[in-house]
């Protein structure tokens, strides 16, 4: 099983001390970062081990590496010397492991270490990309066969995230540590222990950034299920870009965990849809969920869809099927219509007129079921000629988000759904059609539920009307891809639950 590591970055002792109190439920090793220590504490960190109370890596970054230290390579190897001194009988309370770039030839420090049990960490940090050859370059590491080899490259695309798995694979017989920095490779943090890593690194918010892309331990023991993870976990995701505010995770892995299901489900924001499928076969995904921007784009690359994809358009859920391939379904429909009517009271929307904000994926599934049951329908969107086109199916007005929609959408103002991501992080202060101003008689459905108001949703309720996020659709639509992922009945005991969570996540 891979360990969690917490790396304490900050600037005295007792602060990093406070921070493994803090995670201490989470964690099973920390990292001592001594380049972030102010430069009177780094005299004490002899005795750092003891207070600890749990394995601790020394270690002393470069700033080459990723790191803060630039006080010279003399000062640093003195205070490596300084770190592993005076080692005690009770091996506790020395350092446990110390960590070597590949470049640092000191053999006294080297026997330091073997002599009195600590293992010895050698690593290379490449800030800028990956390697040609990243098995040979991990194998490449470790000098003797006690040593740990570690590799920590910069993910620019998700090509190199799956590279970084193929060398993982290629390298099993190896005690490693192996990670990739950045967002997109985060999941590789996630999913340590199918890669094969002795380690996954994580870190306090409140201290200084460790490195990119790192989680804090928290969220990935508690909500990535970390501990439970093996390499015959079955891996479940969300694919999108740049896919900042996502909480399916938290949904799935909660039913996981109630339900007693060896799966994880994991975030993947890939700016290549190509790069996700390639990277979803490497690491042999059971099932999708498709957000932003790949709901229409995905749709060409499956085995099969179901009718309701084939006549909107769009496509949220894929699983693998037993033949090479994908099947794609659409849950987001009803996840939108059975939110929106439990909220309205309604069973049907004959005899309203709703106007719908946005022509993407989201877009084409809310317009389907206002069709379907029975309402008719304005379509704005800022591309005119998008809105056109979603509209002709379903002979719907359509326009773009200027002056002139506005008469019209005053006669289609009975329900007014926003479907784009205008309002989400980092633009919480945007409105997507600031021309509108609504009356109060207006239901105002925004399918954004993080933040849970967003500028839109706010002026629609500073002027009266009745305002719904995007919360209940969210938590449907994933009951449906639980149903057809595992072809049984979602636990709806845990909705409340998982409400309570995502609130107080966002």
């Amino acid at each position: 099983m891979a360990r969690v590591c917490l790396c304490l970055t900050g600037k005295t002792l007792s602060r990093n001390l406070a921070a493994i109190e803090k995670y201490r439920r989470y964690i099973d090793v920390a990292e001592l970062r001594v380049d972030c220590l102010d430069p009177d504490e780094r005299f004490l960190i002899r005795d750092f081990p003891g207070q600890a109370g749990l394995p601790v890596i020394l270690t002393i970054r470069r700033r080459i590496d990723g790191g803060y230290f630039d006080s010279g390579e003399g000062s640093r190897i003195s205070l490596f010397s300084r770190g592993l001194a005076f080692a005690e009988v009770d091996r506790r309370r020395n350092f446990a492991y110390v960590d070597l770039e590949e470049d640092i030839d000191v053999p006294s420090l080297e026997e330091a270490a073997r002599t009195f049990g600590t293992r010895i960490i050698r690593s290379c940090h490449n800030m800028n990309g990956i390697y040609d050859d990243m098995a040979k370059k991990i194998r490449g590491l470790a000098r003797t066969g006690d040593e740990i080899a570690k590799l920590a490259v910069m993910s620019r695309d998700l090509g190199d995230v799956i590279k970084v798995y193929q060398a993982a694979k290629e390298t099993a017989d190896m005690e490693k540590i192996i990670l990739c920095m950045g967002d997109l490779g985060t999941n590789a943090r996630i999913l340590a222990a199918p890669a094969g890593s002795f380690l996954s690194y994580t870190s306090d918010p409140e201290l200084l950034p460790a490195a990119p892309g790192q989680l804090d331990p928290e969220t990935l023991v508690k909500h990535y299920r970390f501990r439970d993870i093996t390499p015959r976990t079955t891996i479940y995701g969300v694919v999108g870009f740049p896919l900042k505010t996502t909480f399916s995770p938290r949904i799935f892995n909660t039913v996981f965990s109630h339900e007693k299901i060896d799966a994880v489900y994991v975030p993947f924001p890939a700016q290549s849809l190509d790069d996700f499928l390639h990277l979803a076969a490497e690491l042999r995904l059971a099932g999708a969920s498709v957000t932003i921007p790949y709901k229409e784009e995905i749709i060409p690359r499956l085995r099969s869809v179901s009718d309701t994809v084939r006549k909107m358009g769009a496509c949220n859920t894929i699983k693998a099927d037993h033949s090479p391939g994908w099947d794609g379904i659409n849950t987001d429909a009803l996840g939108f219509s059975e939110s929106l009517l439990h909220f309205t009271g309604k069973k049907n929307f004959r005899g309203m007129k709703i106007t719908v904000i946005g022509a993407g994926g989201a877009a084409r599934a809310a317009v389907s079921e206002i069709y379907r049951l029975g309402g008719r329908g304005l379509i704005l969107n800022r591309n005119s000629v998008r809105a056109r086109e979603l509209s002709l199916a379903y002979r719907y007005k359509w326009g773009g988000l200027d002056s002139q929609a506005l008469d019209t959408m005053e006669r289609y103002s009975d329900i007014i759904i926003q479907t784009t991501p205008v309002g989400t992080y980092p633009g919480i202060d945007d409105d997507p059609f600031e021309l509108y101003h609504f009356k109060g008689h207006e239901t105002v459905m925004d399918l954004i539920y993080n933040p849970e108001e967003t500028a839109f949703l706010r002026r629609a309720k500073a002027a009266g009307c009745r305002i719904l996020n995007g919360l209940e659709m969210l938590i449907r639509q994933a009951k449906y891809q639980y149903q057809y992922f595992f072809e049984k009945d979602f636990p709806d005991q845990l909705i409340p639950r998982l409400e309570e969570i995502i609130r107080r996540k966002a």
